[in-house]
C-alpha cells in the first residue's frame, strides 16, 4: 500500500486503500481485559513514552505491547495494526482579572496556593501535585505499520486519526480494540501511584481517653508558653503534658541521640506504665482536633484522638478555648523538613550546587524506596566497558539485542532492559537542554515543570524484572545496595551467557561477563599449630567475588584534633538531622521528635561540637585488619587423624581486578541483636599533586601460592559421597540469606548455613552458623554443582515415585503420564498439589513442560562455558576512586542511598534525579567505594578493544 493519511473533512469513501487496509487486518485485533497487561505508557525497548516524541509510541491491538515505531515489528510479525498515543503536557490557563486602576487591561490571577498540612501529595492538605498546574492533551491514532521487503525497515501503510468524529467509519472489532487500550489503567498502575502519602492511617480514639485515671496532685498548668519546660532536662520546645499526672517532659529521644529527652515516656515507664496519653503543648487551640495527641500503650503506640481532651486540661487549669497554636506538630515538622529538600541525604543540601545534564548526566526518578538500584546502576553503567557493552552508540533503538529478543519478550528480558537502562543513562537522549548558565531548562510553555514526563526516566521494567524471583527486591522496601549489586552481577552474568555470542566482539574473541570488570578471589592461607605445615584455598574458578567487605576496627579510630578536622567533619552528611525516609511509622515513632526552627542554630552548634567528637579511621588500617593473621581454635585436621588445632590464618587478593567494589562494613549488630551504625569518618589517601583520592594494595595481594621453604598439608581425597554432595544441594531461599545478612555474617557464610539446613530454615542455620564459624572455609563460596546437575530439572522426571503417578493418571483421567509426572515434579512429590497444579494449567501444561525443556537445556549449555581467566595486573597494584555509594540510615534497609560519580575529573552526585556536580564528594562517609586500576585508560573508545 502507500502511504495514507486520514485526513477529517474527507469521506472514507475518498480512501479505499486505506479503510481496506484496517479492515483486513482488525480481524486479528484484540480487545484487552482489565487483567492483560498493556504497556502504553512507555515503550518496552526504549524510555520514549507518548510524551518524548512528536510521534509517541505505538501499542499492538494484539499483544499490546507499546514501543517506539522502528521496534514494533520483528521477523515473525511483518505487519500489525497499532494505535499511536501521543501526548503534550501544557501549562493550565490562569484566570484573567481586571487590571488595577480601572483600566480594560487584564492581569492575570495565580491561584492562591496554601501551606501543606499533611504529608502527602495530591491529597487535600498536602503539596499540590502535578496535575494541579498542567494538564495532559492526548492524540490518538490507528496505524497500519508494515516491513519492507527491500531493506526491512518499518513502513507505514496508512495512519487514521482516531476522535469521535472518526471512530464511527472503522470496523467495531477495531474500535473496541483500541478504546479497551486506551482506557485501560496500564501494565505500570501499581508502580507508578499518583498519590502518595506516608501517613494513611488516620489516628483512632484511644481506649483509654473516656476511663483515664487522673492524679489530683494539685499541679495546675501556666497558660502562659515561657512556663512550659521539660521536667526533667529544662527544654522549651517539644514539651508533652501527661494528662493523667501534669508532669511534662521532653519529646522521644532517636536512635542517633537527636530529638528531645525522652522525658515524657521516661515517666511513663517509672510510673509503672499506667499513665500513656500526653498532648504536645503549643498545639492546642479551641479546635481540638489540632492537638498532637499520643499514646505510650503498647497495644497503641502512636498518635491517638482523645474526644474528652477539654475536659482533661480544665482539670489541670488549662482553658484550651483562650490558647493559640505556638508550636507545630510532628506531621508538620516532617512535612517542613521534607519539603525543604525532599528526602535528600548526603546531598551536600547546604550548598548551590550547580546542575548538569546530557549524555552520562542522565538522572533516575524514584520509584519509592528504589534509590538503592538507581545509585548502584549509575556506578555500575558508569564504567567505560559496560556503557560500550550495553550502550555501543548513542542510538536509541539500535543494539543486536533489541534486535534479537523482540517487542513482546522485551519487558521480561533482563539483557534488554539491561540496554534500554544503559541507553538511556549513557545517550543523553532524555537530558534537559542546557542554557547558556549552564543550568537545565525549557523554551516552550510547559518545559520549566522539571517533572515534565518528556525528561524522567523511570526504571520500573528494569526493577520489575531483576526482581521478580527475588524476594526481597521484588517489593517496594528500601535494600542493601551491597547485596543488590553483587545479585544483579550474578543475574547479568547468567543471561549473558545465553546471549554471549551478540555480545563478543568477534567469532574468535573470549567471552568475558559483566561481572569479569570487577572479580577477584581470595586465597586463604591456613598454618596448623600442631606441625606447621600449611594449606591454601584459592577461589579463582568458579566462586568469585565481586565485592571486598572490610571491617571497621573501631579499637583503633581516633578523635582528631579540631584543627584537623576543621570544617570537613562538621559538613558530614551523617550529622545532619535528616528525615531519611521512608515507612508510615515514622511519624508514630517521633511522635515528639524534632525541635522547632526556633532551636536550629543551637543544633547545629550541638551537630559541630558532635562532629568533632566522631572518630577517624584510616583505609589502610582497615585494610591491614583485614589482612592481619588471625587465629582459628579447634580446627580439625584430616591429615592429623581430624585432631583439633588452632590454625593461624590469612588472606590475601588472588588478582587485581581493573574496578574494585569496597564495602565499608558500618553496620553492625548491637548487644540487643538491633542493627546499628558506626559513626567514625574514613581517610582515604589522598594525592596532594593531582587531589585524586589514591590506595597501593599491593601488599595485600598473594605471593602466587605455596612458597619453596612451606611444607604442605597433604591434599585429602575425595570421597564418592562428597563429591556427589554439590549436585544434591538444596534450593537457597534468597529472604532467609537477607536475613541472616542482616545480622552481620558474609553472603557466603549465610548460604552455607542454609545449604546445611535445607535451605530456607534461617533458625537452623544460626544454629549451624554459631557451631562453624571457625570453620577454615566458613566464609569461602559454595563449590559449584557438578556438571550432571546443571541438567537437572526442566523435564528430569527421575526420583517420582511411580505409584503416585499411575494413581492421579487412574483417578483425574484426563492428563497423561507424562503430564502427572511433570505435575509432581514440580509439587516434589506432593499428589494433592499436583492436581491442584494441573487443573489450574489444563490449558498451557504441555507448553510449560516444553519450556522447562528448553530452559534446562539453556542451563546446561550455560553451564558448560568456563569462565575466562580472572583479570590481573602484575605490575600496578595502585587504585584509584572513582565512586561513592553512600547512605544514611539506621541501617541498610531504610534511609537513602546516593550516588557520587568521576566524570572527566569532576565529581558529579546523583541522588536520584538531581545531578549536579559536587563541591565536596562525601569520601569520608561512603557506603561503597568504587575504584579504578590506575593503569586502566579512562577513554572508553580504546578501553578493552578485545574484551568489550
Amino acid at each position: 500500500y502507500d502511504y495514507y493519511y486520514w485526513k477529517p473533512k474527507m469521506s472514507s469513501s475518498s480512501l479505499p486503500d486505506a479503510t481496506r487496509a484496517l479492515a483486513l487486518n482488525s480481524e486479528y485485533c484484540k480487545v484487552a481485559s482489565p487483567h492483560d497487561k498493556v504497556h502504553k505508557e512507555e515503550c518496552v525497548c526504549t524510555f520514549h513514552s507518548p510524551y518524548t516524541t512528536s510521534n509517541g509510541i505505538v501499542v499492538n491491538l494484539s499483544t499490546f505491547v507499546g514501543t517506539v515505531q522502528e521496534l514494533a515489528l520483528n521477523d515473525k510479525n511483518q505487519e500489525a495494526l497499532l494505535v499511536r498515543i501521543v501526548k503534550e503536557q501544557v501549562e493550565k490557563e490562569t484566570t484573567p482579572k481586571p487590571a488595577e486602576g480601572g483600566t480594560d487591561a487584564m492581569e492575570t490571577e495565580e491561584p492562591a496556593v496554601s501551606a501543606p498540612t499533611k504529608l502527602g501529595i495530591g491529597v487535600e492538605g498536602g503539596f499540590a501535585s502535578e496535575q494541579d498546574q498542567y494538564e495532559t492533551i492526548a492524540k490518538y491514532s490507528v496505524v497500519h505499520l508494515k516491513k519492507t521487503s527491500d531493506n526491512n525497515a518499518v513502513h507505514v501503510v496508512c495512519e487514521i486519526p482516531y476522535d469521535e468524529a472518526t471512530k464511527n467509519d472503522l470496523p467495531m472489532s477495531l474500535t473496541q480494540s483500541v478504546d479497551a487500550v486506551i482506557n485501560h489503567s496500564g501494565a505500570t498502575l501499581q508502580q507508578d501511584v499518583q498519590v502518595w502519602q506516608m501517613d494513611e492511617e488516620k489516628p483512632q480514639v484511644s481506649k483509654y481517653a473516656e476511663s483515664l485515671p487522673f492524679v489530683d496532685n494539685g499541679v495546675t498548668i501556666s497558660p502562659d508558653p515561657k512556663d512550659w519546660k521539660c521536667q526533667k532536662r529544662g527544654d522549651h520546645e517539644n514539651v508533652w503534658l501527661n494528662l493523667s499526672t501534669g508532669y511534662m517532659g521532653g519529646g522521644r529521644q532517636h536512635w542517633d541521640g537527636s530529638g528531645g529527652s525522652n522525658g515524657a515516656l521516661d515517666h511513663f515507664t517509672e510510673t509503672g506504665k499506667t499513665y500513656p496519653l500526653v498532648v504536645k503543648l503549643g498545639t492546642i487551640t479551641g479546635d481540638i482536633s489540632t492537638a498532637d495527641c499520643y499514646s505510650y500503650a503498647s497495644d497503641e503506640d502512636g498518635p491517638v484522638l482523645i474526644p474528652n481532651l477539654a475536659e482533661l486540661l480544665q482539670k489541670r487549669g488549662i482553658n484550651v478555648a483562650a490558647l493559640q497554636k505556638t508550636q507545630k506538630s510532628t506531621a508538620e515538622l516532617e512535612v517542613e523538613l521534607n519539603a525543604t529538600y525532599a528526602f535528600d541525604a548526603i546531598t551536600e543540601g547546604n550548598t548551590k550546587l550547580k546542575t548538569v545534564t546530557g549524555p552520562e548526566f542522565q538522572g533516575l526518578q524514584n520509584l519509592g524506596n528504589s534509590c538503592y538500584l538507581n545509585s548502584t546502576v549509575q556506578a555500575l553503567f558508569h564504567m567505560p566497558e559496560l556503557a560500550q557493552r550495553y550502550c555501543g552508540n548513542n542510538s536509541i533503538t539500535e543494539h543486536p539485542i533489541l534486535q534479537s529478543v523482540g517487542p513482546n519478550k522485551a519487558a521480561d528480558d533482563l539483557l534488554c532492559q539491561s540496554v534500554k537502562l544503559s541507553k538511556a543513562l549513557s545517550s543523553g537522549a532524555f537530558a534537559r537542554p542546557i542554557d547558556n548558565d549552564g543550568g537545565a531548562h525549557e523554551s516552550s510553555n510547559n518545559n520549566n515543570n522539571e517533572n515534565n514526563p518528556k525528561y524522567r526516566v523511570a526504571p520500573r521494567m528494569f526493577k520489575h524484572v531483576i526482581g521478580k524471583d527475588h524476594v526481597d527486591f521484588k517489593t517496594g522496601q528500601q535494600q542493601d545496595a551491597a547485596q543488590f549489586l553483587q545479585y544483579y552481577l550474578e543475574q547479568l552474568d547468567r543471561a549473558e551467557k545465553s546471549q554471549q555470542a551478540l555480545l563478543k566482539k568477534g567469532d574468535g574473541d573470549a567471552f568475558y561477563p559483566a561481572s569479569h570488570l570487577v572479580s577477584f578471589g581470595l586465597e586463604t592461607r591456613s598454618v596448623c599449630t600442631a606441625d606447621q605445615k600449611v594449606k591454601y584455598d584459592t577461589t579463582t574458578d568458579s566462586a568469585r567475588e565481586t565485592v571486598w567487605s572490610i571491617p571497621i576496627p573501631m579499637d583503633k579510630a581516633k578523635v582528631l584534633p579540631s584543627s584537623t578536622t576543621g570544617d570537613d567533619t562538621t559538613d558530614g552528611p551523617e550529622h545532619k538531622r535528616h528525615k531519611a525516609t521512608t515507612t508510615t511509622t515514622t511519624t508514630a515513632s517521633s511522635n515528639n521528635s524534632t525541635s522547632t526552627a526556633s532551636t536550629q542554630d543551637t543544633e547545629k552548634e550541638e551537630e559541630e561540637d558532635e562532629a568533632q567528637q566522631t572518630p577517624t579511621i584510616s583505609l589502610t588500617t582497615c585494610l591491614d585488619t583485614w589482612a592481619a593473621e588471625t587465629t582459628v581454635d579447634d580446627q580439625r585436621w584430616p591429615h592429623l587423624q581430624n585432631a583439633q588445632h588452632p590454625a593461624l590464618r590469612r588472606q590475601r587478593l588472588a588478582n587485581f581486578p581493573p574496578y574494585l567494589f569496597l564495602q565499608l562494613q558500618r553496620y553492625t549488630l548491637g548487644p540487643d541483636w538491633q542493627p546499628i551504625k558506626l559513626q567514625v569518618n574514613l581517610d582515604v589517601p589522598q594525592s596532594l599533586e593531582s587531589g585524586d583520592f589514591i590506595v597501593d594494595l599491593a601488599r595485600y595481594k598473594s605471593l602466587g601460592g605455596p612458597q619453596p621453604n612451606e611444607e604442605l598439608v597433604p591434599k585429602e581425597e575425595e570421597t564418592s559421597s562428597d563429591a556427589a554432595a554439590p549436585s544434591a544441594a538444596p534450593t537457597i531461599d534468597q529472604g532467609a540469606v537477607a536475613q541472616l545478612m542482616d545480622m552481620g555474617f558474609s553472603e557466603n557464610a549465610c548460604k552455607r548455613a542454609l545449604n546445611a539446613v535445607g535451605g530456607s530454615n534461617v533458625e537452623a542455620a544460626m544454629g549451624w552458623v554459631f557451631e562453624h564459624n571457625t570453620d577454615p572455609d566458613f566464609n569461602d563460596p559454595l563449590p559449584e554443582p557438578a556438571a550432571g546437575a546443571a541438567s537437572s530439572g526442566g523435564n528430569d522426571t527421575s526420583g517420582v515415585d511411580d505409584a503416585a503417578v499411575n494413581s492421579l493418571v487412574e483417578m483425574l483421567g484426563c492428563f497423561t503420564v507424562d503430564q502427572v509426572r511433570f505435575a509432581l515434579k514440580e509439587t516434589n512429590g506432593a499428589s494433592d498439589r499436583a492436581a491442584d497444579w494441573l487443573f489450574s494449567h489444563m490449558d498451557d501444561v504441555d507448553a510449560l513442560m516444553i519450556a522447562a525443556s528448553e530452559n534446562a537445556d539453556t542451563r546446561a549449555a550455560a553451564g558448560s562455558t568456563s569462565l575466562p581467566p580472572l583479570e590481573d595486573s602484575t605490575d600496578c597494584s595502585t587504585y584509584k576512586l572513582i565512586g561513592l555509594i553512600s547512605h544514611i540510615g539506621k541501617h541498610t534497609g531504610s534511609g537513602h542511598y546516593v550516588t557520587h560519580l568521576l566524570v572527566d575529573g569532576k565529581w558529579i552526585i546523583f541522588n536520584d534525579e538531581k545531578v549536579a556536580e559536587s563541591e565536596k564528594p562525601p569520601v569520608e562517609h561512603a557506603y561503597l567505594y568504587l575504584f579504578q586500576r590506575t593503569d586502566v585508560p579512562d577513554n572508553k573508545d580504546l578501553l578493552y578493544k578485545t574484551h568489550y
